[in-house]
């Protein structure tokens, strides 16, 4: 089961990671300046398995991947939200970050629910209010890139390196 951190709407890539970072690209590094503008707490208190459950337009703004990269460096499992910016999504893809598109599960999971979530069958379980929410399953090409831990370790795994 994860924890959920809950936030609203038009949460941008410069509020997951603020622009005087983005000299290093390191995961860990990048995890301790995680949303600390907007929750100063976050960095300290995230759990790896925690989830992020979010409004619409989720990594609005800027096109840096340094964002997911730094939820990941939490151990952030996963983020659902109502709706994405188009680059998060794809840059959230390439890196191995898990997104759930669920406006249901965006709408009635609050802070500190617990849920799991079933990629493959498109179920996200709320475990504190014993609900469940659909979204659309990812592609098989999709599921096989977030579960190598992204793009480019599932290209080194096809080609057997």
């Amino acid at each position: 089961m994860s924890r959920c951190w809950k936030f609203g709407d038009n949460i941008s890539t410069d509020h997951l990671i603020a622009g005087k970072y983005l000299v290093t690209s390191d995961p860990k590094t990048l995890a301790t300046h995680c949303l600390e503008d907007t929750r100063p707490e976050f960095p300290k208190e995230v759990k790896p398995g925690d989830v992020i459950v979010a409004g619409d337009n989720f990594g609005c703004g800027s096109s840096r991947e340094h964002a997911p990269i730094a939820l990941k460096g939490c151990g952030i499992k996963g983020v659902i939200a109502a709706s994405f910016a188009r680059i998060f999504f794809r840059n959230a893809i390439n890196i191995g970050l898990p997104i759930f598109e669920s406006k249901e599960a965006a709408r009635d999971i609050q802070e500190g629910d617990e849920v799991d979530i079933d990629m493959a069958g498109g179920k996200i379980i709320n475990r504190t209010k014993g609900k469940s929410y659909s979204f659309e399953p990812f592609p098989k090409e999709i599921l096989e890139i977030i579960e190598a831990g992204g793009l480019m370790q599932f290209v080194k795994k096809r080609m057997g390196k």
